[in-house]
């Protein structure tokens, strides 16, 4: 049986994942936005963050809109195909008998 990824597999860090999994290819999420859809604070999920990035699963930018510092987040090719393999396990352990031959 195939592991879950510990990385993903954090409550929050999935919240995290799917959020941005749910973006359009190429786009990224704002910090403050990203922040108020999941209700976490700041703090918290910066270590998320930075727990995905030390994995290759995000991309964090920072930048500037006009004088504004902003930071921006995406998920990388990489974490995406790690979503969708963490996303596969759940499906083949909430469904045994899928992975069955018939007999």
């Amino acid at each position: 049986m195939t592991e879950l990824d510990p990385v993903i597999h954090a409550q929050a860090r999935l919240r995290v994942v799917a959020s941005l999994s749910a973006l359009g290819e190429g786009d990224q999420a704002a910090f403050p936005w990203l922040q108020e859809i999941l209700g976490m604070t700041a703090g918290n999920l910066s270590v998320h963050l930075r727990k995905l990035e030390d994995a290759g699963y995000v991309a964090v930018t920072k930048t500037h809109r006009g004088r504004t510092p902003t930071t921006l987040i995406a998920l990388t090719r990489r974490g995406q195909l790690a979503f969708e393999e963490y996303t596969a396990t759940i499906h083949a352990l909430l469904n045994p008998a899928d992975k069955k031959e018939p007999t």
